[in-house]
């Protein structure tokens, strides 16, 4: 695991999940958020903005979390893990209200500067009406991914336990196997 790819909808824990990863792993983390946004909420060109992810995508080790469906391709073939977070809408929907009111008027760090937490009834309105496109690419990456792509689908928060902690006990054998 060098190369780390998270996607899934707003509020579905990439953020979270990629910091975890990262402390456990040492790899670095990136958010697809800071690339997308400008301070002050502008939105970054589309050019830019895959300039910047290949930018990412080059580099030896990464997690990387978000989305931006146009990079893909590349993102995927740089990959050797795709974990896809595809919890319920409803619980995305509950979980941007509680990270809303958690930071409302304040940056998150996965954000640039000057984009304070706020509510958006077209970000929430954005949620609903992508919660099926969304998953069409997605879905192609699991029905062929490339050889060297392992492909995690968590459709469940007890689904994401269960990875997390595989991968604890992952590490904790390769861990012992070294010092024996």
């Amino acid at each position: 695991m060098q190369r780390v790819m998270i996607i899934g909808g707003p509020g579905s824990g990439k953020t979270t999940l990629a910091l975890e990863l990262g402390e456990r792993t040492g790899l670095p983390v990136f958010h697809m958020d800071q690339i997308h946004h400008l301070p002050g909420w502008v939105e970054r060109d589309r050019e830019e903005k895959g300039r910047l992810c290949s930018e990412v995508h080059a580099r030896e080790r990464w997690i990387f979390e978000g989305n931006h469906s146009a990079a893909y391709p590349e993102r995927v073939a740089r990959a050797d893990t795709c974990i896809w977070l595809d919890l319920p809408v409803s619980l995305r929907l509950a979980r941007v209200v509680w990270r809303t009111l958690r930071h409302y008027g304040q940056d998150r760090p996965s954000l640039p500067e000057n984009c304070p937490e706020r509510f958006s009834r077209e970000f929430f309105a954005f949620i609903w009406r992508t919660r099926n496109t969304t998953r069409v690419r997605p879905l192609a990456i699991k029905a062929d991914p490339p050889p060297h792509l392992t492909f995690v689908h968590i459709t469940s928060v007890a689904e994401l336990r269960r990875y997390l902690a595989s991968l604890n006990l992952t590490v904790c054998a390769a861990l012992a196997q070294t010092s024996g």
